[in-house]
């Protein structure tokens, strides 16, 4: 039976980069994420129906194999099927993320962020911000609700990832103030060696500036509308961290943004930070704005783990899609500029940009991402 030709080079793709799976489960993962994509939803009626009429398989028989991707191997027909081991898959997908970036900045961005489906589940997630959108890479989804310590599972999910990065990339760590903690800060600054930038709401905290004994209260420095504040020293009396300590408050801001890092104040690029709410347009990109995650009847959060895979890969195509078209000069008007935010994300320029070319019968573009682009905040 005949197979379209893009759905051939996204499973020989994903077999480039997942060949530890197999090839059934591979095959099935490709017919998962073509299927997310074209009907532009996660929701197993819809994919299944697509696939079952482009490939002439039964309803039941597609809707069979595409449930069994999310399966524990005990639950599956056969003796010989095996259960998806996700965690596995996560130094591959963020390789495959980075071989996608073209330029000679070798940089990459990653936020670390939590999100809730309702008060069903919560998902915590490791993910390369890029193109005003983010990409998963390493995630965890438990219940909602749930009792236990967070920073155990973040550290795990960050480890898994670590083999994929090479030596001579950097990366900066983003996360918001939620996620504060010394220990986590320690682990990324000195087990990972990457540069952090972490916020913080404590602006009742102390601070000692470097050279000096002195204490001095944090929110003392804060105003609204003030210049960025960037100080080298010792942040908290109880808890200490030797750190760089950047204080920003926008005049149409509500609360002022703290955050501490490793980097030395001549290294600091202060407009990172602003990259940390991308991933806050990647979730919304799988929930209602791509994917409709949100509508999902799963309950099982190992499952939803399986499914959060398909999601994240289908993402990444669609992403670098949008940044071949966004580098069209036919959409220049689509780009963001200093003044105008970007019409759409790049995921459903991404998509747009497929069907165009399955309407017009023309290959569909290979996409890439462009290296970042950011400048040096001024010493105050």
């Amino acid at each position: 039976m005949s197979h379209p030709e893009e759905l051939n080079r996204l499973n020989a793709e994903i077999s480039s980069h997942f060949g530890h799976l197999g090839k059934c489960l591979i095959y099935v993962l490709s017919l998962n994420v073509y299927g997310v994509v074209m009907v532009r939803h996660c929701g197993q009626t819809q994919v299944t129906t697509f696939l079952s009429g482009l490939l002439g398989y039964s309803y039941y028989t597609m809707r069979q194999r595409l449930r069994e991707l999310t399966y524990d191997s005990v639950d599956k027909r056969g003796d010989k099927r095996k259960t998806l081991e996700v965690s596995d898959c996560f130094a591959p997908l963020l390789g495959w993320t980075l071989s996608k970036f073209r330029g000679q900045q070798r940089q990459i961005v990653l936020a670390l962020d939590a999100t809730n489906l309702r008060d069903r589940f919560v998902i915590l997630s490791v993910s390369v911000v890029v193109l005003g959108c983010a990409i998963p890479v390493a995630w965890h989804i438990q219940e909602g609700g749930r009792k236990g310590k967070w920073n155990p599972i973040w550290q795990r999910l960050v480890a898994h990832l670590l083999p994929a990065i090479p030596d001579n990339w950097s990366v900066y760590a983003l996360t918001d103030s939620g996620l504060y903690a010394k220990p986590l800060y320690e682990y990324l600054t000195q087990n990972c060696g990457w540069d952090v930038f972490m916020r913080t709401n404590i602006s009742d905290g102390l601070f000692k500036s470097k050279g000096t004994n002195k204490w001095r209260p944090i929110h003392r420095w804060l105003t609204q509308g003030m210049s960025p504040i960037i100080l080298q020293g010792t942040c908290f009396q109880t808890n200490p961290i030797d750190c760089t300590l950047i204080l920003l408050w926008g005049v149409d801001c509500q609360t002022p943004c703290i955050l501490i890092s490793n980097l030395a104040p001549p290294d600091i690029t202060h407009n990172v930070y602003t990259l940390r709410y991308w991933i806050e347009c990647g979730f919304k990109d799988i929930k209602r704005g791509l994917f409709h995650w949100e509508q999902t009847k799963m309950t099982c959060p190992q499952r939803a783990e399986r499914l959060w895979l398909v999601l994240s890969i289908a993402l990444l195509w669609v992403t670098t899609i949008g940044q071949h078209a966004l580098d069209d000069p036919q959409w220049a008007c689509l780009r963001a500029t200093q003044t105008q935010a970007r019409r759409l994300s790049a995921p459903v320029l991404g998509w747009i940009a497929r069907l165009i070319a399955l309407c017009k019968q023309q290959p569909i573009p290979v996409g890439y991402l462009n290296s970042y682009r950011w400048h040096s905040i001024p010493e105050p």
